[in-house]
């Protein structure tokens, strides 16, 4: 509860955020009452926070924040929200990083907030991170989240964020050094963007949702360009569909990565990883 709770107006009380969210038809009211009631500074802050949350925000663009992997990412209107699936994603990153000699060379494309990266290198403890997006105010955002997450020895995470079209702002020195690429680009079909939510559909990035024709237009620009960057033994992830996993795996293959899809049932998530001989 937040300080200013026992002051707060009987209108936004907790169980009143709690009712206000449920007839907007919030299917976990109570919990986001809570989160509301807590991050809010004021009674005036906590009341605009209801209404745009009734109004169909993002909850994570109403509190400024998402959790991911443990850690409170910033997460500003209009930049695509981090999903839970992509916390499988970067376990399977972490995994491989750990058997890199000293610090992992890390690049993160479609970084978009950046949270995966950051994620990724902060549980790793010590990393060099690039991160790459086209939206400049996910870019923003990404290098608020760089600069604030911190690490196991006690100092923050250096990295740098560029805005650029996926590989294109990268400095030369990076080529052939990348131990690890992950991407969790846009992969919905073109088709399918006006079946999503609300909340994603209207409140989120275009360029963050629409893969094309089959949802796979950038995941194949992200393959076919990694092949350069990776060390040797250098490893790509990319998160898809359970569907598109097989086009996915081939466009890797392709590429003269040696391919694997692995894939959660519990967070619904897929990934299919290419190694560099």
């Amino acid at each position: 509860m937040s300080v200013f709770s026992s002051s707060v107006p009987s209108a936004l009380s907790l169980p009143a955020v709690v009712a206000r969210l449920r007839a907007a038809g919030c299917v976990f009211a109570e919990d986001e009452a809570e989160l509301l009631v807590s991050t809010a500074r004021t009674p005036a802050e906590l009341a605009a926070m209801v209404e745009r949350r009734v109004a169909g925000e993002p909850l994570q663009h109403v509190l400024g924040w998402a959790e991911f992997c443990g850690l409170r990412m910033v997460v500003e209107p209009g930049v695509f929200v981090p999903r839970p699936r992509t916390e499988f994603l970067i376990g399977r990153a972490a995994a491989l990083a750990r058997h890199v000699a000293g610090p992992p060379v890390l690049l993160d494309l479609c970084c978009g907030s950046g949270a995966a990266g950051a994620a990724l290198a902060a549980g790793l403890g010590e990393a060099e991170l690039h991160a790459v997006d086209l939206d400049p105010a996910a870019v923003r955002c990404a290098r608020r989240n760089l600069a604030a997450v911190p690490l196991p020895s006690g100092g923050t995470l250096a990295g740098r964020v560029y805005q650029g079209d996926l590989y294109e702002p990268l400095p030369a020195s990076l080529l052939g050094r990348v131990d690890l690429v992950i991407a969790s680009p846009p992969y919905v079909p073109s088709s399918s963007i006006d079946l999503l939510p609300p909340e994603a559909r209207l409140h989120e990035p275009l360029m963050a949702l629409d893969g094309g024709g089959d949802g796979l237009d950038v995941v194949r620009r992200v393959i076919a360009g990694a092949p350069r960057w990776l060390a040797p033994g250098g490893h790509l992830l990319v998160e898809t569909s359970e569907r598109q996993a097989a086009a996915t795996a081939e466009a890797v293959a392709r590429a003269g990565l040696a391919a694997r899809v692995a894939s959660s049932d519990e967070l619904d998530a897929t990934a299919v990883i290419g190694t560099r001989a």
